[in-house]
């Protein structure tokens, strides 16, 4: 009975979100708000909204040394997510073109636990779960930015610190973690503000997602065998082996149910942006992206929902 009241909630979730995703798909159609609009807005999420929603969770959030124990343990845990991605992954699809193989590797390995983790995890866990996730989010900027530029630029040319450091994940918890930390008590006018940036996040992400799959033929996504293997990898494989290790590892609550809604996102919208940046197929990169977000909208309720049983 739980286990069907918990696929309940997340299956509901999981709708809204892709609910506003078909508005975003409509609005496109009649030219409302179009994907040239929503590439233009990206810059906006990336940097101004999604900032705001992480520094906005160290404001919510209670400082005790429980909690700020269990956001290390998230960061550590956001780095084992992505080393046992790559493992995975990395021999997974190394027969092929290579150039393919790596945008496959890429939405295999990366998930989107930014623009449809935070919000989600929101949603079904409240601050609490959004603190955690922040931590996934580190992880995954580090490691984007490190293995990920290796992995899609085909010059392997200079590695830019610059970038590992100044993007907007990493500065939001720079940002945040000492206000937590201090126990800051900031006035209403800086942090009302912060507030209501980060509410438009979930809208705003899932309506830019809406325009760029209005242009993904679904009919061609399916065309692609090693696209099942993405899907099956990202959504299932991955999320499986996650669970038993945090398991493994005595992790139980809110904790553990924010780490395996990270586990089990779909690809991340970054694997189109890189392959643009990089120079690989784009078309190809936004077929993965659509294929398995469509997938995730059943896996993902029964993942969410067979941990929040256990947790």
């Amino acid at each position: 009975m739980a286990f069907l009241q918990n696929m309940q909630i997340a299956a509901q979730q999981v709708g809204i979100l892709y609910i506003i995703v078909l508005v975003g798909i409509i609005c496109d159609k009649i030219g409302i708000f179009t994907e040239k609009t929503g590439k233009a807005c990206t810059d906006l999420l990336f940097y101004i909204i999604t900032p705001a929603v992480i520094i906005n969770s160290f404001l919510t959030q209670e400082f005790n040394r429980d909690s700020a124990t269990k956001l290390l343990i998230a960061v550590g845990c956001g780095f084992l997510l992505h080393f046992v991605a790559i493992a995975i992954n990395t021999p997974l699809f190394s027969k092929g073109d290579r150039e393919e193989n790596c945008v496959y590797k890429y939405g295999a390995i990366y998930g989107n636990v930014g623009y449809m983790t935070l919000p989600l995890t929101q949603a079904i866990l409240g601050d609490e779960g959004l603190f955690y996730c922040s931590g996934v989010v580190v992880a995954f900027n580090v490691i984007a930015f490190t293995h990920g530029v290796y992995m899609m630029d085909s010059t392997k040319s200079k590695f830019d610190f610059k970038k590992l450091i100044l993007n907007p994940g990493v500065i939001s918890v720079i940002i945040g973690l000492p206000i937590y930390l201090l126990k800051l008590n900031l006035p209403e006018i800086i942090v009302k503000p912060i507030d209501y940036i980060a509410s438009t996040q979930t809208p705003v992400a899932m309506l830019i997602f809406g325009t760029f799959l209005a242009h993904t033929k679904i009919k061609d996504i399916f065309k692609h065998k090693k696209m099942f293997l993405v899907a099956v990898s990202k959504l299932i494989v991955l999320p499986a082996i996650m669970f038993v290790l945090y398991r493994l590892m005595g992790l139980t609550g809110t904790l553990l149910s924010a780490l395996c809604i990270s586990s089990c996102a779909p690809s991340a919208n970054n694997t189109v942006m890189f392959a643009a940046k990089y120079q690989k197929d784009t078309g190809l990169a936004s077929q993965v992206v659509a294929a398995v977000s469509f997938m995730s909208v059943l896996t993902m309720p029964l993942i969410i929902a067979a941990v929040n049983t256990v947790a």
